[in-house]
């Protein structure tokens, strides 16, 4: 023959989509609390996002000529790291804490274990807790020019004081970059919604999970506003929509996005709730991504024509 076929393995489907179309959507859906923040916190908030972004992308770019593999950060996956990282740090937290954190989400987390497709937990949560271990104070200092005192999740778990709900959800307030104004994050997940990069699986399973949650275990009952703070307060929001539906780190499974989300839900609940620490949404799904083998495991439909056993069905 002239010419030989080599023809692969099924399913032939072909989707339009692409690695770097579907990041630079994440990009596109991260700008208004991006913008937000740098308006809210002023122009050092703008300075740590270039200076996070450019460390992950760089990272990428230099372990790659090193490894002398082929250059991965037109992908635009690094610059979706960087930007995460930094709306999850601080408003005031010095630069070097962005380099830091960059090189380790990119170099330790994701490049060492083989690259976009083989991290084993969502890079930019990674090494927000690698950040958090290693320089608890300034992580947890979230005084600025614009807001001084406790961020609204700490009065709300210490109760002195009273939070405002309005503040919380346009973003009036204290905490990290990016995590203050539900408005412009839900603005974001609902063009990642209506583009077709997330589906509401995981998002609404954890949300709903940590509700049912705090009705059950708060002492509150059932205190819509309290619950609405919860909501509001923290990194839930940015972490339900745009970590948590991280397609390498989320399990493959419908039910397995499912019990995914429930298991967030609780965790978050526990951390709140229990924990020391106002917040938990990073170590959540950060537990959740160590467990994504094992619910895959336990949720993987049955082959067709296979019975629960392994026999053919009758």
């Amino acid at each position: 023959m002239a010419s030989i076929l080599k023809v692969s393995s099924n399913p032939h489907i072909r989707s339009k989509a692409s690695t770097e179309r579907i990041m630079q959507y994440v990009v596109i859906a991260l700008l208004p609390t991006t913008v937000f923040g740098i308006f809210n916190f002023g122009l050092h908030a703008l300075l740590l996002v270039l200076v996070t972004v450019a460390a992950t992308v760089l990272s990428e770019y230099i372990y790659d000529r090193c490894m002398k593999k082929k250059n991965s950060i037109g992908d635009f996956s690094a610059v979706v790291t960087g930007l995460l990282l930094a709306l999850n740090l601080p408003p005031k937290a010095p630069l070097w804490i962005g380099i830091i954190g960059g090189v380790f989400a990119i170099v330790v987390v994701k490049m060492l274990f083989g690259g976009l497709g083989q991290n084993f937990m969502n890079p930019a949560l990674g090494a927000r807790c690698f950040l958090m271990i290693s320089f608890t104070s300034i992580m947890t200092n979230f005084e600025c020019d614009a807001y001084t005192g406790a961020t609204p999740l700490a009065v709300l778990k210490s109760g002195e004081g009273a939070a405002s709900l309005a503040d919380m959800v346009i973003g009036r307030t204290a905490g990290t970059i990016g995590e203050t104004s539900m408005v412009a994050i839900l603005i974001g997940a609902a063009f990642l919604l209506i583009t077709g990069v997330i589906d509401l699986k995981v998002p609404c399973s954890y949300i709903a999970s940590f509700v049912v949650f705090i009705l059950f275990f708060s002492g509150r009952g059932f205190d819509l506003q309290y619950i609405a703070m919860q909501l509001a307060g923290g990194g839930l929001m940015l972490g339900a929509f745009f970590m948590a539906t991280d397609y390498v780190t989320r399990p493959i499974t419908k039910n397995g996005q499912y019990v995914f989300g429930i298991f967030l839900g609780i965790m978050t609940g526990i951390f709140r709730l229990f924990g020391p620490s106002a917040e938990g949404v990073s170590y959540a799904i950060i537990l959740g991504n160590l467990l994504v083998p094992l619910i895959e495991r336990f949720t993987k439909p049955t082959a067709f024509g296979k019975g629960r056993k392994g026999g053919a069905r009758v």
